[in-house]
């Protein structure tokens, strides 16, 4: 019994190693390029080892590649369109501060200073409790975030284009 299972494994070694592929010959050639099928002329010289691995590298694009933008192409807004611009998105600025203000405030009564009511099945299951309060700490982190860059990015608008809802 063990003869025949020994003698059914070396006839699948045997089998694998015949099937397996064979690697062609690798040559490479004058200006530094490797073929499996030099062409007559070119002096090339078989590599012997490893396989070769071929990475191309990125093109330079030229000076030509770049846009140029003449003054002339670009639309210039006369300055009460502008400063309508800039008063809309003042204003969207400003509405999306007051929606962040109110969401943190709500987060911050749900924390209840680090101490937010526990739910009905977070009684029986503290680890729930500990990973909602954990949820709530990052929440407000993450609002308090909110709210400190909208007010920077109020911050850079002149003072003119800042419109008091």
């Amino acid at each position: 019994m063990k003869l025949c299972v020994r003698a059914k494994l070396v006839w699948l070694l045997g089998l694998c190693a015949s099937v397996a592929p064979a690697q062609a010959q690798v040559y490479r050639c004058d200006n530094a390029l490797y073929t499996n099928q030099p062409q007559s002329g070119q002096r090339c010289v078989p590599v012997v080892g490893g396989a070769v691995t071929v990475i191309e590298g990125t093109r330079v694009k030229g000076v030509a590649a770049t846009p140029e933008v003449s003054s002339s192409t670009s639309e210039k807004v006369d300055s009460s369109s502008q400063q309508q611009r800039d008063a809309q998105a003042t204003l969207v600025l400003q509405v999306e501060l007051l929606k962040a203000q109110t969401r943190h405030a709500e987060l911050l009564k749900e924390w209840n200073q680090g101490e937010p009511e526990r739910q009905a099945i977070e009684v029986r299951q503290p680890a729930k409790y500990q990973e909602r309060v954990a949820q709530l700490r990052l929440a407000l982190q993450r609002s308090e975030a909110d709210v400190l860059g909208l007010q920077r990015e109020l911050a850079r608008w002149p003072a003119q284009a800042v419109v008091k809802p």
